[in-house]
């Protein structure tokens, strides 16, 4: 790998938003180590796997990336999953899921980036923290309360960071066509009463203005901005990418 080409490790690149993450970064030239659980056979960037709910599978993705680039630019926190239930059945093992992988997560791979994303003189975080850091949904306090930590952490990061050139962000888009969306329908359906047929429109666009699903690579489009000189002075910040929900 060339000595001044920027690098970047993005997790849940197998798919969805990470996936046009990992291909939006390296197409615009940056080398990127694509992790998650489990790595799609041709998917853009480096694969490699690593389970992002233990410390070491946090610490092994950090080291990958160093071992194979030689530095490390950008960290893009994006892996995750949903959980949708009432919260008196709220299962108490899907909560510590969840604020492994969408809290502890993005805590550890700072943690254990710091001083590459320092040493790069232009270092970005970004949280893929969704709409859900911002505003609250029913049946889903484990998604909501691990999205509103990670808000917290990256203000803490970009105050921790600035000194040493280091940004930190908070990408908060809607509902995005992806995996983890379509995956919500049946559970929406049960937690609701409703038909799966009608959970897109009056459930999960209920709360956006414009009623549409938000494609993979307009979210892309946005941490590819970031990342560039263009994006230098976001820092601390929630992006809401929301279509008008937060406006209400």
């Amino acid at each position: 790998m060339a000595a001044d080409r920027r690098t970047a490790l993005v997790t849940g690149a197998a798919s969805g938003i990470g996936a046009a993450i990992a291909t939006r970064l390296e197409a615009d030239g940056i080398d990127v180590l694509a992790v998650d659980l489990q790595p799609a056979a041709g998917g853009p960037g480096t694969a490699f796997k690593a389970d992002l709910t233990t410390r070491e599978g946090n610490r092994a993705a950090v080291d990958a990336a160093l071992e194979r680039f030689g530095r490390l630019d950008v960290v893009v926190a994006n892996a995750g999953f949903q959980h949708v239930s009432p919260i008196a059945d709220f299962p108490e093992d899907r909560w510590d899921a969840l604020i492994a992988i969408l809290l502890t997560s993005p805590f550890l791979l700072a943690k254990y980036a710091w001083p590459a994303l320092a040493e790069s003189g232009s270092g970005r975080f970004i949280a893929v923290a969704s709409a859900h850091a911002l505003v609250a949904s029913p049946f889903k306090a484990g998604y909501v309360s691990a999205k509103h930590g990670v808000l917290g952490l990256v203000k803490t990061l970009a105050l921790e960071g600035a000194a040493a050139g280091i940004t930190a962000t908070a990408l908060c888009p809607g509902y995005v066509r992806t995996p983890l969306v379509e995956a919500q329908i049946t559970a929406q359906a049960a937690a609701h009463g409703l038909p799966a047929d009608r959970v897109l429109e009056e459930i999960i666009l209920a709360p956006h203005a414009v009623k549409r699903l938000i494609e993979p690579a307009e979210v892309a489009a946005m941490a590819a901005f970031l990342v560039g000189p263009d994006g230098a002075s976001f820092t601390g910040v929630a992006i809401p990418m929301d279509q008008g929900w937060t406006a209400r």
